[in-house]
């Protein structure tokens, strides 16, 4: 019987087995995962469990159900796959796993500052076991020091002021975000973390770490009970090298727009990949739960003999500082940013166009914005940007 092998347990890899079943696939599925959990949900990761209203994120998935061979606890450690044909095996740090076709769904794995692994006190957040042991760390009057002004770091800065630790956030870039939006843009993030009690540092860089206490660039040494490093990812495919499988030059898997791999019956899904995308004409790198939901769709019906395109419009959502900060479609240095609000109440929503069209849609607590936004994003409407400037004309009467 044939044997559908996916390595990774998270998002990606649970809805791949749950979209093969669902189609119909009544053969042998081995799910491979490196942690000892089963397949769980990240995002409540930095909102409820460091709020510590939940413990678990675990998927509800019927696993008698989907009569699927878990594997729990196993890395894989490298890819060996059949010259001119399909299958091959993956090594494991507990052995080797045969397959006739793979999927590849291991996600990424954080980026940490030089020598932070020997340094007591420091947390990143990938993990639930991250977020359990980072929530109790988070006692009140605890210094923190968050590195990264990014999505995480937000967040996180969220958590541990409302449990009343004094928090600090280091940022080498001059504003939030810098690498996401125009300064315009991350300038408007600024306020919030003072609103809440956080101290913000921008354009300052850290030098080193040292128990209890982060050192700066500029000679500023900030006490720090905990330190907590949010400074992105990278794909987790050390183990693709000399596969035979395209990575580029970041490290991910290289797939088209059926999310297809280069070595054949591979696909790829998730944070691991960077897909072909038609819509944008250009290489799409998604590291958000939205596309490891979606994609594995297209995977499981390829896998079915199926040609399904996977051309999704990006989105994806952030809790911080009490607000609801939600982002669809995909924008370029090149295309017009137009912003809306804000109104009385502190809310506003940002759009991005070519030409006339709306390709991209910012809204900071304005979930009827994003909702009808959204449509628009999708469909390429050609917008009237007075009206759509004019924070008091719905968006979906915006258009031309």
């Amino acid at each position: 019987m044939e044997n559908v092998l996916v390595v990774g347990a998270g998002m990606a890899g649970l809805q791949t087995v749950v979209g093969l079943r669902d189609q119909g696939y009544t053969g042998r599925i081995t799910l491979l995962g490196a942690e000892e959990h089963k397949p769980y949900d990240r995002p409540p990761l930095s909102k409820e469990v460091l709020a510590g209203k939940t413990d678990d994120t675990s998927f509800d998935a019927d696993w008698n159900a989907l009569g699927v061979e878990l594997l729990l606890g196993r890395t894989a450690t490298a890819l060996r796959l059949h010259d001119g044909a399909e299958g091959g095996e993956v090594d494991t740090d507990a052995g080797t796993i045969g397959f006739d076709r793979l999927v590849i769904a291991t996600g990424s794995r954080v980026v940490n500052l030089p020598g932070a692994d020997e340094v007591p006190g420091v947390h990143v957040l990938r993990t639930i076991d991250d977020a359990r042991s980072l929530r109790a760390a988070l006692v009140p009057d605890t210094h923190v020091v968050i590195v990264g002004a990014g999505w995480i770091g937000a967040e996180v800065a969220t958590a541990a002021a409302a449990l009343g630790c004094r928090t600090t956030v280091v940022e080498a870039l001059h504003v939030p975000l810098a690498g996401a939006f125009p300064d315009e843009i991350g300038a408007r993030f600024v306020p919030w973390y003072g609103e809440t009690g956080v101290q913000l540092l921008l354009n300052a860089r850290v030098d080193r770490l040292e128990p209890g206490a982060v050192h700066l660039t500029d000679g500023t040494r900030l006490p720090a009970d905990v330190i907590v490093v949010g400074i992105g990812v990278t794909p987790e495919t050390g183990w693709l090298a000399d596969s035979g499988v395209d990575l580029d030059e970041r490290g991910a898997v290289v797939v088209d727009d059926h999310l297809r791999t280069s070595a054949t019956g591979v696909y790829a899904v998730g944070d691991c990949t960077v897909f072909q995308s038609p819509r944008y004409g250009t290489r799409m790198h998604v590291e958000h739960w939205d596309n490891a939901l979606q994609a594995p769709r297209t995977v499981a019906a390829n896998l079915m003999g199926g040609d399904a395109a996977y051309d999704p419009v990006p989105y994806f959502w952030s809790d911080q500082f009490g607000r609801m900060v939600q982002y669809v479609g995909h924008h370029t240095a090149g295309d017009e940013l137009l912003v809306r609000g804000p109104g009385e109440d502190g809310k506003w929503t940002a759009g991005w166009f070519a030409g006339d069209a709306l390709v991209a849609l910012l809204s900071v607590a304005r979930p009827r914005d994003l909702a009808q936004g959204r449509k628009l994003v999708q469909n390429g409407a050609a917008v009237d940007k007075a009206k759509f400037a004019d924070i008091g004309v719905a968006l979906k009467d915006a258009v031309r």
